[in-house]
């Protein structure tokens, strides 16, 4: 597997149907096949806690905004919406930023980089899903996604739709073979417009999808280790398991702040 590590400045604003390519990393893998995605390099700091007097309050939900200073390179500053926190590591939040398509893992009261954390008084827009059955049936399924490309074009994505977003309701997480990162897309628009469709679902007997019951319990918390193409190694934790795809998990590496998307029992067997 060639995992390269990514940071958090340098993000591109993506244009609707164009997934968001960080600038960070060098080339993502996925466990059905692999594509390099072009990203800056960029150094690694590790992150340091700052001393707390008294718990945070509870900001799920709520829309944020702060400064982003990474070694030399000036401050930047983002707003979004604090989606969950990871309960595994309550420290850890998974947010989405304004104008960004991936979902972000952040220790947001405890990384030095971080600065200014502001609680906003925007209320996070009340979003309903108008067609609760159309949105059962994409969830857990594996799809075609198209984008916009240049020039008009059209590019397709296949991945997989893995749940309905916390917070933000009429959003839907996503994966992508191209790049098992976590995404978030308002899909039921785009399957009404034909650039979403779902795959014919292979013939499997029953027992493939029962099989993982045995083996999954215990991973939510496990610390991983995986190999790069250089033969380095990066470390991180399980910190979710898909609940329409149960041998499907979510990833925290430690030198990343995206949320990678793997099929561990596939990996393991």
């Amino acid at each position: 597997m060639g995992v390269s590590g990514a940071v958090f400045p340098g993000m591109k604003t993506s244009h609707k149907k164009v997934p968001a390519e960080p600038e960070t990393g060098d080339a993502v893998s996925h466990h059905t096949g692999s594509a390099n995605v072009k990203k800056k390099k960029t150094s690694q700091k590790k992150q340091r806690g700052r001393p707390s007097s008294q718990p945070p309050r509870n900001i799920v939900g709520c829309r944020i905004s702060h400064g982003w200073k990474e070694g030399d390179e000036p401050v930047t500053q983002w707003k979004g919406t604090v989606l969950d926190q990871v309960p595994i590591n309550p420290s850890l939040y998974l947010v989405k930023y304004d104008g960004i398509d991936c979902v972000y893992g952040l220790e947001l009261h405890t990384d030095e980089r971080i600065l200014k954390l502001k609680i906003l008084p925007d209320k996070v827009p009340l979003s309903r899903v108008r067609d609760a059955r159309l949105a059962n049936t994409i969830i857990g399924k594996a799809v075609e996604h198209m984008f916009e490309g240049e020039h008009g074009s059209k590019d397709e994505w296949r991945g997989m739709v893995l749940a309905q977003a916390p917070i933000m309701k009429s959003w839907f997480y996503i994966t992508y073979e191209k790049d098992p990162v976590l995404y978030m897309y308002q899909l039921l628009d785009d399957y009404k417009e034909g650039d979403l469709r779902i795959m014919p679902e292979p013939n499997e007997p029953p027992s493939v999808e029962k099989e993982p019951e045995g083996v999954i319990d215990g991973l939510i918390g496990k610390h991983v280790e995986y190999t790069k193409e250089d033969g380095s190694k990066r470390t991180g934790k399980v910190i979710h398991q898909v609940k329409a795809k149960p041998s499907v998990y979510f990833i925290k590496f430690d030198d990343d702040f995206h949320i990678y998307v793997y099929d561990l029992v596939k990996r393991c067997s």
